[in-house]
């Protein structure tokens, strides 16, 4: 079964055209290009959502088309207060649901108008009694990250894991913009960027929601955490000149495969090395690997870089600087001290 359900794509020839070959091949083209409007990851998420939307209304007799705004409140509603042991979906959640609901609904032709009150005087209430801060994870920072990649072994696999984690934390990259790096530009159609190695540093071109943007990734102060130096050496031993950068290794750790790692990889490889390295070892086990994922890499750097906030806001590809403070964890808390500068 395919991780993306077909959707019965809407581009088409208009009815009062006829149809020829190359009016075809031009429909076909537009939508693969259509198919790249939303990023994979996204589409499979949505994809879910749109299934199991579709799978409680059969559970209630109703039919999810045309789109029924009293139907999609409903569902929300059910998403915020279920009956009997089915959990309750965070705020966040329930939003990302329906995003997933309208973007089914337009693969389809339809338009979901979420402004209609049935839905947006639900979600406005639901948004009032259960809206909490969001949970963040926990930042590593170069302590803790120095701490992890001693658990790491010599070989080809840690080889890869070490480079991953130091480029993920130097560049502060997100998971699926790590693993869809490739060696070069236009090695794979399912690159999400690539890099160049120069004297200096990386020099690390993707492609984001909002365009193109390099981010430079410079070589460190020592050879054990110099993120570049760790990359050249995954290349080196891995023998990688093509196609995608972070690959996956064979059982016997001897060889790569040419098979791209999956973003789930780099949440694991977190959490892994965390756990081995004692972070939090105050709490259980099943909390300490719930602090932890690929953002504690973009966290971190955030959290530990000293310097100009511009500067992070533009390593992290934020658009604004409320958002690069989100992601600073411990960084200038309580350093302006407005309580004692109003006479207090």
């Amino acid at each position: 079964m395919p991780d993306t359900p077909e959707i019965p794509t809407q581009i088409a020839l208009p009815d009062h055209v006829a149809g020829s070959g190359r009016l075809d091949r031009l429909v076909d083209t537009a939508r693969g290009y259509a198919d790249h409007a939303v990023a994979e990851n996204t589409r499979r998420a949505y994809a879910r959502d749109w299934t199991a939307f579709a799978r409680w209304c059969r559970m209630k007799g109703a039919d999810p088309l045309p789109p029924s705004p009293e139907l999609v409140g409903l569902y929300v509603t059910d998403l915020a207060a279920p009956v009997g042991k089915a959990r309750a979906l965070s705020v966040a959640s329930i939003e990302r649901r329906l995003a997933g609901l309208s973007w089914g609904y337009a693969q389809r032709g339809f338009r979901l108008d979420r402004r209609d009150r049935h839905i947006s005087s639900v979600l406005a209430g639901i948004r009032r009694r259960h809206a909490r801060p969001p949970i963040q994870k926990e930042a590593i920072g170069p302590d803790e990250l120095r701490a992890m990649l001693a658990t790491l072994p010599h070989d080809l696999r840690g080889l890869r894991d070490r480079a991953m984690l130091l480029v993920g934390f130097a560049g502060a990259l997100r998971r699926s913009e790590l693993v869809g790096l490739d060696r070069a530009k236009d090695d794979t159609m399912d690159g999400t960027g690539w890099v160049e190695i120069l004297e200096a540093g990386a020099l690390v071109t993707l492609r984001g929601k909002t365009g193109w943007r390099a981010v430079e990734i410079a070589r460190g102060s020592s050879e054990a955490t110099c993120p570049v130096r760790a990359l050249e050496r995954w290349l080196h031993f891995a023998k990688i000149d093509f196609g995608p950068l972070f690959t996956a290794v064979s059982r016997d750790g001897s060889r790569t495969l040419p098979r791209r790692l999956n973003d789930r990889h780099v949440a694991r490889l977190v959490q892994r090395t965390a756990l081995a390295a004692g972070l939090r070892s105050d709490l259980p086990e099943a909390e300490r690997r719930a602090l932890f994922s690929g953002h504690s890499l973009r966290a971190g750097l955030a959290s530990s870089a000293e310097i100009d906030e511009r500067h992070v806001q533009k390593q992290l590809g934020h658009a604004s600087a409320e958002m690069t403070r989100r992601y600073q964890r411990r960084r200038d808390r309580f350093r302006v001290n407005l309580t004692k500068a109003a006479g207090l």
